[in-house]
């Protein structure tokens, strides 16, 4: 009899989130989360002009590509569709939260404001991105 032992997974790395404006969308990504500028890279053995502007938080806890690709017609980003359905970031606590709210309307972002998961013991604000991806800041209460 052999017992296998999975694999295990120890953290997120990265994400890549497909855009109409890469320059664009890294500004905005700068701006209102304070996230930095790490590099940027054309995409992995493709000869079609994608790339890609790597960001992330001041500390590189983590990573996240805004990605240009030359066949993307355009659209905005649509949650019903296969592929992503939206993007959350943890903060500290729920004053953490209030604190993003004012620094989202400082910048101009329409956001939900602060509220409560019925049932959970957490609370959240939504916002969106300049394509229309759902962004979450989520933080559990204490």
């Amino acid at each position: 009899m052999t017992i296998e032992t999975k694999p295990t997974l120890t953290a997120i790395h990265h994400v890549g989130v497909t855009v109409t404006d890469a320059e664009a969308s890294a500004a905005w990504y700068e701006r209102v989360l304070g996230f930095q500028r790490q590099f940027e890279e054309r995409h992995f053995r493709s000869d079609a002009g994608g790339y890609t502007i790597v960001l992330g938080p001041p500390d590189s806890s983590f990573s996240m590509g805004v990605d240009h690709h030359p066949g993307n017609a355009g659209d905005n980003f649509d949650p019903t569709r296969t592929g992503l359905d939206h993007l959350s970031f943890q903060v500290a606590s729920v004053d953490a939260l209030h604190a993003w709210v004012a620094h989202l309307e400082s910048q101009d972002v329409p956001n939900s404001g602060v509220y409560p998961m019925e049932g959970f013991p957490l609370s959240l604000v939504t916002f969106r991105d300049p394509d229309g991806v759902q962004l979450e800041l989520i933080a559990f209460h204490a």
